[in-house]
């Protein structure tokens, strides 16, 4: 695929005519005029085997953005010189927005050689063109008229075609449509340059910046039907599922899920100086051409709001056009499709220092560094590869320095809540999501490690929190009751009254100054490793009631005091209900875990 540049009337659609035997002006006031004014297309074999296929622009400046249309998707470039006229207006323009777009291949004819001498032509514009992101590239002569030359056109098209770079065929595709139309029968047929990616009959397509769902109902390359199509090509594709007239010149087919449309973009500029951008310009990239209002950052570096979200990944390129001027400002470099508002004083000037440190390739570690956490996903509609993230946590990723420093901010947070709430069972880890400014509760969860634990939705700390000082206070004068008779847990009125409500029951359980039975019947610690031993001495095995005196306790205690035991292995239950201590257990050396509310 190549893309033809160069002032009006120097040539270009003769060229592709002569080359190809096909017409490129579509319209019929194309050809009366004799000027191209809308985009043409046509194709022809080369000696080697190969195909070309041309995508023919206009050359006068009233139609520059259809000219920046055909051009944005194409990766390389014929420019052409009439021989008889030399280097013009739209030549530089022309060139200046190859140069915007980052095009490194190209081939320079110089035309109308049988009018005059084309060496000055040639001279001029190997100079012009080296200059440029094109570099040096192979300058031919050619008269379209007589034939003379032409072969040496097809045999540096050939060269031209053999050095390019191989496109990327298994990645997303984002297809910029430059033609729309309707065929009886079929429905809406649309073309363009197919840069990356693979498309096949059946796949489902969105239309980028509405999501609107459409199925490739059938394709063609250069008339042929095909069931598949890799890129670089020139396609037409029948679609389904979109109204008639819908889709327009502009609009992008891009893969599902893989492409984020940005309204607002911050780009380094290469051309005009930031500071004498105007504030309203337009931006073209692949065939689109919308309005965008320019804000300044930095001296390379500007903020884009466009007048509608496109597709653009990160390391995209466009040309921003001055429309009043007439005039390519530049070219500018997508840095980021997903840019932080800019609201406070002086947010401007510390975003032109980040993003003084940004080049515009896609970079896992550095976006990971400025965003901190990120979607995978999300970076994968940027354009930014996923692959080796330090730290993963489900569908998201994170900067370790960052990750780091959420860990230790986590363990402050939860010191903070228990000295806030010293009664709560735990920080929840909702709570702890808005105070870390999280977006997710499962990165909380995640974050949780020794000596925090994650129990119930709640994070608690390594250490018993510290009791308030009246519960403090009625835990001891409990305690001093119980050490008189260990297993004589008070009743409730008993407890209501010393201050000891459910709250505070479960903070002194947590703290390790009460161990709960069951419900609201709590013991000193030690008492039921205590419970075992005086139970060991009893004649095995022995009755509910033999166990309630032996401990000197009510019913209300013994009976989940047994099943506590039961449960840690202390003691066996039998069928006749019956209990004997397990023999390793007589010794002592019983831990009780306390009972979660």
């Amino acid at each position: 695929m190549v893309a033809t540049a160069g002032h009006v009337d120097h040539g270009k659609s003769t060229l592709v005519r002569a080359l190809t035997g096909m017409e490129p002006d579509r319209w019929a006031e194309e050809r009366r005029r004799g000027m191209t004014i809308d985009l043409g297309f046509a194709w022809t074999r080369l000696p080697s085997g190969a195909t070309v296929a041309f995508v023919d622009v206009p050359g006068h400046e009233r139609f520059v953005p259809n000219m920046l249309a055909g051009v944005g998707p194409v990766p390389a470039a014929v420019v052409v010189v009439a021989a008889d006229e030399g280097w013009m207006p739209q030549s530089a323009e022309h060139l200046a927005a190859l140069h915007a777009l980052g095009v490194r291949a190209g081939l320079l004819v110089v035309t109308r050689a049988d009018l005059a001498d084309p060496g000055p032509a040639l001279a001029r514009g190997r100079a012009e063109v080296a200059a440029t992101s094109l570099g040096a590239v192979e300058a031919v002569a050619v008269s379209a008229t007589t034939g003379v030359g032409l072969a040496g056109v097809r045999a540096a098209l050939d060269r031209l075609g053999a050095g390019l770079p191989r496109p990327v065929v298994d990645g997303p595709v984002r297809l910029w449509v430059d033609r729309s139309f309707t065929v009886r029968g079929a429905g809406t047929v649309v073309t363009g340059t197919l840069g990356a990616g693979r498309l096949r009959v059946g796949d489902r397509l969105w239309v980028a910046g509405t999501g609107e769902e459409v199925r490739v109902r059938g394709l063609q390359v250069m008339g042929v039907a095909r069931e598949e199509v890799t890129g670089v090509a020139r396609v037409a594709v029948n679609l389904r599922g979109t109204a008639r007239g819908r889709l327009v010149r502009g609009e992008a087919l891009v893969t599902p899920d893989r492409f984020r449309s940005s309204a607002v973009v911050d780009v380094r500029v290469v051309g005009d100086p930031v500071a004498d951008l105007p504030g309203a310009a337009m931006v073209h990239v692949g065939s689109a051409s919308v309005a965008v209002r320019v804000r300044p950052l930095g001296v390379d570096t500007a903020r884009l709001r466009l007048d509608r979200p496109l597709p653009l990944w990160v390391g995209d390129r466009a040309v921003l056009r001055d429309p009043g001027r007439r005039h390519v400002a530049g070219g500018v470099r997508v840095l980021d499709v997903d840019p932080p508002p800019l609201r406070r004083r002086g947010a401007a000037r510390a975003r032109a220092v980040v993003l003084g440190e940004v080049d515009g390739r896609p970079d896992l570690v550095g976006e990971l560094r400025r965003r901190g956490l990120v979607r995978a996903a999300d970076l994968l509609r940027m354009g930014v590869p996923v692959v080796g993230a330090p730290v993963v946590v489900g569908p998201w990723l994170a900067d370790a320095g960052h990750w780091a420093g959420l860990r230790s901010r986590l363990a402050e947070e939860v010191t903070r809540y228990a000295r806030e709430c010293p009664l709560e069972p735990g920080a929840p880890v909702e709570a702890l999501r808005h105070r870390l400014g999280l977006p997710d509760r499962a990165l909380v969860e995640a974050l949780v490690g020794p000596p925090l634990r994650l129990v119930a939705g709640r994070v608690c700390g390594g250490g018993g929190p510290d009791l308030p000082a009246a519960v403090a206070a009625a835990v001891r004068r409990l305690r001093v009751g119980l050490a008189q008779r260990p297993f004589r847990a008070p009743e409730a009125e008993c407890l209501a009254e010393l201050g000891l409500g459910a709250r505070e029951i479960g903070a002194a359980v947590r703290a390790g100054a009460l161990v709960r039975v069951a419900g609201n019947v709590v013991l000193a610690p030690g008492a039921v490793e205590e419970a075992g031993r005086v139970l060991a001495g009893l004649a095995q095995p022995f009755t509910l009631s033999a166990a309630r005196q032996a401990l000197d306790t009510t019913r209300r205690v013994a009976v989940p005091l047994l099943e506590l035991l039961d449960r840690q292995g202390v003691t066996r239950r039998h069928p006749d209900d019956t209990r004997s201590v397990v023999a390793a257990s007589s010794g002592g050396g019983i831990t009780a875990s306390p009972v979660r509310r």
